[in-house]
């Protein structure tokens, strides 16, 4: 059984699944890690150079080969949940959580980062966050087995609550 971690940037995904990992006697892995380790370049480059679908393609590969391992937490890129075959696999052996936030703690928490491209291009950092929630919200209900708000929680709180549920 593998513990997968579904959710937003910056809904604590990474550092909750680092530790959960640690306290589940599981092995973290991350998909975007994972990306940027075989592709040998960051996100924002290998969607410069090639394009969403190709980042997407790379996420998928990604995700049915974690799938059929056991004992992993996998921590996923926000956009996992857009293709129906990456859930259907990652669920196929998983149990998956998905970490909420507000768009104001999300906004605190990402603020600063350079290795995520803009995903609607155009927008403010904050309509962005918005637009993107209100349109992968219904996939993260749907895909996920618990949801977990993480805004005002310590990471061993979070880690805590997951690991009751498994």
């Amino acid at each position: 059984m593998n513990i997968v971690l579904i959710g937003y940037r910056g809904t604590g995904k990474s550092v909750v699944g680092r530790l959960l990992a640690a306290r589940w006697g599981g092995d973290f892995l991350s998909t975007d890690a994972e990306i940027v380790k075989r592709a040998q370049r960051s996100i924002p480059d290998i969607v410069a150079q090639e394009g969403w679908e190709y980042f997407r393609d790379l996420e998928s590969a990604i995700c049915r080969e974690f799938s059929d391992r056991d004992g992993l937490v996998i921590d996923t890129g926000g956009g996992a949940i857009l293709r129906a075959q990456n859930v259907e696999m990652l669920k196929e052996n998983g149990i998956v959580f998905w970490l909420t936030a507000s768009v104001e703690t999300i906004a605190k928490r990402i603020g600063g980062d350079n290795q995520r491209p803009s995903l609607t291009g155009s927008k403010s950092f904050v309509d962005e966050i918005q637009d993107v929630l209100r349109e992968r919200t219904p996939k993260y209900q749907a895909a996920a087995d618990h949801s977990i708000a993480t805004d005002n929680r310590s990471i061993n709180q979070l880690v805590e609550a997951i690991l009751a549920l498994v």
